[in-house]
């Protein structure tokens, strides 16, 4: 079956084989591509016209316990200059974006202990409570059933956890060996079985990543029919042991989001930051490969470029105010439309 086919298939019956996506990765072309984003930007269109949702990234603290091999804020790189904003700071980022039309706030940061879980649920009830109309999505890494639990109790709604790959050898060279691909599988059957809206997702091109891997990823994804999926290409930092290894192709990431969307027509997909920072345009490619998020930046100026997870991070010299109005016309240039709301993933009577 040729790739058109194999397309084809997908957008009927929203699942593959893995040798059929290992052949999807490995053999398609620009023309592959073309098709793939177009018919990725009509389900999206059909589905929630042409609205983007935008969600507001506070990162509050760059202190991390794990020590990761790609991620610029790994525990052991003595590089870094820490911080961490105080639960006054993260609600003032928050009166900002508000004030600026966001109904998502989503909260980010290395696993630090600092922020217990008391510490996290006063913070969660607390924006919660002034904005009730809003949604608090974490993203914090692994935790216990019970931490995710109390969070959830407190009102946060959604959860992002990229499991960055199916395949437990690839996992192991991204990881020293007390981190394991069991346990961040378990982290996200915790999230969606306590109730999470629950995203996932995956590096495009990060070391040791094959067709093969990405094709046990597509696999496991179509399996956990996550809420959203987090996808953008693997960008090198110079305080890590994967320094000198090549970025990500931004071309694979984009046919990546475009199956994403034909899979799972519902997801909620977001352009990411890092395939902005890959490529000038990479936002606006990205919504017309699928996607339908964009998450600009709420974090203070003065912290921005200690949260490298990887070098040369876009939106780190420009205040938030300029970040989104940057965004947003970008996403006008593509007749694309910001839109105010919560944006809640749903399913359409049509699956």
């Amino acid at each position: 079956m040729n790739n058109r086919d194999l397309i084809d298939l997908l957008n009927a019956q929203h699942r593959l084989e893995a040798t059929q996506w290992a052949q999807l990765f490995e053999t398609y072309t620009d023309e592959d591509l073309e098709y793939a984003m177009a018919l990725a930007r009509d389900i999206t269109v059909k589905n929630f016209g042409k609205t983007i949702y935008f969600r507001g990234i506070v990162e509050f603290s760059n202190y991390c316990k794990n020590d990761c091999y790609y991620c610029g804020i790994r525990c052991s790189n003595k590089n870094v200059s820490r911080y961490r904003l105080s639960p006054e700071d993260i609600l003032k980022c928050c009166d900002e974006g508000y004030a600026a039309g966001f109904r998502t706030f989503v909260l980010q940061g290395g696993e630090d202990g600092w922020f217990n879980d008391e510490r996290m649920c006063e913070i969660i009830r607390t924006i919660k409570a002034k904005y009730p109309d809003c949604a608090v999505t974490l993203s914090l890494g692994e935790h216990s059933r019970e931490s995710y639990k109390k969070m959830y109790d407190a009102g946060a709604d959604r959860y992002l956890l990229r499991h960055e790959t199916a395949d437990e050898t690839h996992y192991d060279i991204l990881h020293p060996a007390h981190q394991t691909l069991e346990n961040r599988m378990r982290c996200l059957r915790d999230l969606k079985e306590i109730g999470y809206q629950t995203g996932c997702g995956i590096m495009v091109g990060s070391p040791g990543q094959t067709s093969e891997t990405m094709a046990k990823d597509m696999v496991f994804m179509q399996e956990f029919e996550p809420e959203m999926i987090g996808i953008g290409p693997f960008l090198p930092h110079k305080d890590t042991p994967f320094k000198d290894k090549a970025a990500g192709s931004v071309k694979l990431t984009l046919f990546a989001l475009s199956l994403c969307r034909i899979m799972l027509p519902w997801v909620l997909l977001p352009s990411t930051t890092a395939l902005g920072t890959a490529e000038g345009d990479g936002r606006k490619m990205g919504v017309l490969a699928g996607c339908n998020v964009v998450m600009p930046n709420l974090s203070p100026l003065e912290v921005r470029k200690k949260y490298m997870l990887y070098d040369n991070k876009a939106g780190t010299e420009i205040s938030a105010s300029d970040g989104i109005a940057i965004l947003r016309r970008q996403m006008e240039e593509i007749g694309y439309e910001v839109v105010v709301g919560k944006g809640d993933f749903r399913k359409g009577d049509q699956l």
